[in-house]
């Protein structure tokens, strides 16, 4: 039976011309489009800047990686924090063999004293903060009868806790007009992936950057959220539902996964001075998925 939105995607792809899986992806998804600057002068704290390692799916950087990359690309001083010193030392690496600015600073965020730690470790290296990015995440058992109760407690301190203590720390060392960005999911939103403690996480998220930005907004430091959708990251195949493992099938309304580099630009976005007057917010950058129910 075909999907409701099949009649649609069919009537696009002749309008077209050309089918949308033959479609290139433009320089910016796929990572090579040259730095414009956006950054310049920024000092910037990526949380979660590694990738992690998910058995049977290479090649392919985190949102985390990708952030940090193009941070520096567009002219920021970046410090890479993660828990993984071969991983945050990857990332650098990556973005010194550019020409940009990195610095490597581990923590464990599940550690309370770890999350004032990195913040601050960061600021003395970088000379100052200017904006920092919040994407440490873990993921859960399927359905809520697998979620103990040490889960949830373990899942909810990497991802509502540590955001929380790092926003904080981060909070009293901000220049003026800084920007704070989360990192949320389309998860915290509908259900799908079935993964109850992570889901709930991810809702908690954004609650947790609507209330950064009113005690930031005195300074004019923003905080906003990024919901990612359906993302071709190692994480991102980890979270598939069983029944979605080959995720180039799932119905998607632009016929294309994310690629992390989406993600990035969005990031980028908000840490900017081209998002000045936004506070408060969620950036859904989910190609239409959560807007477009095309059916599964």
């Amino acid at each position: 039976m075909p999907t409701p939105g099949a009649p649609r995607r069919r009537r696009a792809e002749r309008g077209l011309g050309v089918s949308v899986h033959e479609l290139p992806l433009p320089p910016e998804a796929q990572g090579t489009a040259p730095g414009r600057g956006r950054l310049t002068g920024r000092r910037v704290l990526v949380v979660g800047a590694g990738t992690m390692t998910v058995a049977g799916h290479h090649g392919t950087v985190g949102n985390g990686r990708a952030i940090a990359i193009l941070a520096a690309r567009e002219g920021a001083g970046v410090a890479c924090a993660d828990r993984d010193a071969e991983s945050a030392a990857a990332t650098a690496a990556a973005i010194t063999a550019e020409g940009g600015s990195a610095q490597v600073v581990l923590g464990d965020v599940t550690d309370a004293l770890a999350c004032t730690r990195i913040v601050r470790d960061s600021h003395e290296r970088l000379g100052g903060l200017d904006g920092l990015v919040l994407n440490v995440g873990v993921l859960g058992p399927s359905g809520l009868a697998a979620t103990t109760g040490e889960i949830w407690d373990s899942v909810f301190a990497t991802n509502v806790r540590s955001h929380a203590l790092v926003a904080t720390a981060a909070l009293e060392l901000l220049a003026p007009g800084g920007s704070i960005v989360f990192m949320s999911s389309i998860s915290g939103l509908v259900p799908g992936i079935t993964m109850p403690a992570y889901d709930a996480t991810k809702a908690a998220v954004l609650a947790l950057a609507r209330h950064t930005a009113l005690e930031g907004a005195p300074r004019r430091i923003r905080a906003n959220a990024i919901l990612p959708g359906v993302v071709d990251t190692p994480l991102g195949a980890a979270s598939a539902p069983p029944r979605s493992r080959d995720r180039g099938r799932i119905p998607l309304p632009l016929g294309r996964l994310g690629t992390p580099w989406d993600i990035a630009y969005g990031t980028i976005f908000l840490l900017s001075d081209e998002a000045s007057y936004i506070t408060a917010q969620s950036l859904i950058v989910d190609g239409g998925t959560t807007a477009l129910a095309l059916g599964a």
